[in-house]
């Protein structure tokens, strides 16, 4: 299996500083009827709520502190990643005063308290479970990458809050096995695990899976070596004369994002040389020339709604959607007009400008807008408006905005010990 993350729900059927390259066309404006910021704070501020309200709060209950998958549909069920993108946002939302932090490290912690008591293997979570009991839920699988998505929340947490959350977060990090879910045959992870059938899928090719390689070498207890990291294969390709760059199969911009999130890999390469975040520059460049190409054949795609990635569509939930380069031959992804706001949005460090006009669109289009910012996702061509949000997509918005506005996240993740570690050991270090 070609690698990205499974999708956040079972798919139904049928269903810095960037300079741009002289090639990057202009981004028409917006008439500035708002501020940007205006903007910006109505996604933080929804894309929060939905984590602070969508949390299981019965204290009584075995699931205290888990977040659902999305809202309003999937009711009853949170997925692990979610949580990890929430113990991110709990921080976020101190600094931006929507909560004290009493009550951001009490929820912390009780999310912790609930994580600790969970079902694990090898310290490896379900990637979904019931919302009351912290049980397996749609006999999911128990996934690498949202295993360690949910990682990259309990850190955050962990050495944003301190004490006896840091001691708590420690433990779970420290629980991991993560050699435990390498094909030592091929010298890569697996993608998941199912007590009924084994193991399943390898991270053989670029994708989000960034920070699994991170958060494995950092380990305290279950270290991995760099091998892991260098393996992967890296195809590069480009789009409509840009550069090439390393691209996932599918193409979806998210792949591009998640990691970021959290590591600032801004002015840092590899041993190899290779640049991220210039990567993840020259990805969202070819995303916004593909709008630009596309546009007098679709209703939705345009330079003020771009971005194609996994997300909600007309037929439910799909992990296809993206746009070239994907698999050898540009072949791999699909496109029917579905944009996802996230998107562009998470897209704000890699191309500022053109994020902000497509943020000043959707923000002028009523059926986009709720109470938790922006829907997953649309489709004018279809005539179709999502009436859900995402648990996933929602924190890569507010993660990427947090960063955006004053590197909210990274300043607290990239002074955890065992981040540093894990990127000195891949030999990912700042440029002279």
């Amino acid at each position: 299996m070609t690698g990205c993350a499974a999708p956040s729900t079972p798919t139904p059927a049928p269903v810095t500083q960037t300079v741009a390259p002289a090639e990057t066309v202009p981004a028409p404006t917006v008439a500035p009827l708002i501020p940007i910021e205006t903007v910006i704070e109505y996604e933080m501020r929804g894309a929060f709520d939905f984590f602070w309200e969508q949390a299981n709060t019965n204290v009584a209950e075995a699931g205290y502190g888990l977040v659902r998958d999305r809202f309003p549909g999937s009711e009853g069920i949170a997925s692990i990643a979610s949580v990890g993108f929430a113990l991110s946002a709990y921080p976020i939302g101190v600094e931006k005063g929507y909560i004290t932090r009493e009550q951001g490290a009490e929820r912390a912690e009780g999310a912790l308290d609930t994580l600790l008591n969970m079902e694990r293997t090898e310290g490896f979570f379900y990637h979904f479970v019931d919302m009351k009991t912290g049980q397996r839920a749609w006999e999911s699988e128990v996934s690498s990458i949202d295993t360690a998505i949910l990682m990259m929340g309990v850190l955050t947490a962990g050495e944003y809050f301190g004490g006896d959350v840091q001691t708590k977060a420690e433990r779970l990090y420290a629980d991991v096995n993560w050699p435990w879910f390498v094909d030592e045959s091929r010298g890569m992870f697996y993608m998941a695990y199912r007590p009924e059938k084994g193991f399943e899928g390898h991270w053989d090719f670029y994708a989000e899976q960034l920070m699994l390689y991170i958060l494995a070498a950092g380990s305290p207890t279950h270290p991995t070596d760099e091998s892991l990291y260098y393996g992967f294969k890296r195809h590069y390709a480009g789009y409509g004369g840009g550069e090439p760059f390393i691209h996932s199969w599918f193409g979806s911009i998210f792949t591009y994002q998640f990691s970021h999130a959290w590591i600032d890999f801004r002015n840092t390469t590899d041993r190899e040389g290779v640049d991220w975040f210039e990567n993840s520059v020259k990805a969202v460049q070819a995303q916004y020339r593909y709008a630009v190409a596309k546009q007098d054949k679709y209703e939705t795609l345009s330079p003020l709604a771009w971005g194609l990635s996994a997300c909600d569509g007309p037929g439910g939930y799909n992990g296809l959607y993206g746009a070239p380069p994907s698999g050898f031959d540009n072949n791999s992804h699909k496109v029917d007009d579905t944009v996802p706001p996230y998107a562009a949005i998470a897209s704000i460090l890699f191309l500022p400008e053109e994020s902000a006009q497509a943020m000043l669109n959707y923000y002028a289009i009523e059926p986009l807008k709720g109470k938790y910012g922006f829907y997953d996702a649309y489709n004018l061509s279809r005539g179709w408006y999502d009436s859900d949000v995402i648990g996933i997509d929602k924190g890569a918005s507010l993660l990427m905005l947090a960063n955006y506005e004053n590197n909210a996240v990274y300043d607290i993740t990239m002074k955890n010990q065992y981040l540093l570690k894990g990127l000195e050991r891949l030999q990912i270090t700042r440029k002279p």
